[in-house]
């Protein structure tokens, strides 16, 4: 398990090395600033509920975050995104925050997921999909990475949370900037800026045979 996180992490910074050398743009390969976000439907959460994008409607804000309990950049953002739930995702919010888990090994999987949310007391619930199409979809690359989509669900942002790993380092929140440009009409300053942590686990798919 430790071997496999290792070899994750050392991927994630080779490959955004690689990014940072062609530039932002090629970060995301499916998605770019401004286009309309996928839809998920369906999708089970801690909450023991099925949650699709549609119900969200009545938002003004959506921020997705791809994310797990297995990295650990992932598990030292969580009090981060709880931090940011309590801030802008009240009960009678036009923001909602969704963090989503696709990563398909144990640690990752619901029951574990419904257990972390219970012992730290978070005010989020996490969504599952076991089949990654959402993450797929979305283009996310690392855990975590964050989405910020506006009234239209087009994305406004995506990257990181913030300008460093490190909590008492951190001088500038991006994905905060983003919901308030977003809830005032407007577009953030920053538009995307790489995340950091570990690779979306993503299943290999199986050739089929010609």
């Amino acid at each position: 398990m430790l071997r496999s996180l290792l070899i994750s992490c050392v991927l994630a910074v080779v490959c955004l090395e690689q990014q940072i050398s062609f530039g932002q743009e090629t970060y995301n390969l499916v998605l770019k600033i401004g286009d309309v976000a996928p839809a998920w439907v369906d999708l089970p959460g801690t909450d023991d509920k099925k949650h699709s994008s549609t119900r969200l409607k009545d938002k003004d804000v959506v921020v997705v975050v791809f994310t797990c309990l297995s990295c650990p950049t992932a598990s030292d953002y969580e009090g981060r995104i709880n931090d940011l739930a309590k801030k802008y995702a009240g009960e009678d919010s036009k923001v909602a925050i969704v963090p989503i888990v696709v990563n398909p090994q144990k640690a990752d999987q619901l029951p574990a997921l419904k257990q972390r949310v219970e012992d730290k007391g978070y005010v989020f619930h996490y969504l599952y999909d076991e089949t990654q199409k959402i993450a797929k979809e979305f283009g996310a690359v690392y855990t975590p990475e964050f989405y910020v989509l506006d009234k239209d669900r087009k994305v406004v942002y995506f990257g990181a949370l913030d300008d460093a790993t490190d909590a008492s380092k951190a001088t500038r929140n991006y994905v905060q900037e983003a919901i308030d440009a977003a809830l005032a009409g407007k577009e953030p300053e920053m538009k995307i800026v790489i995340a950091r942590g570990c690779l979306v686990k993503y299943a290999r798919e199986r050739r089929r045979p010609e």
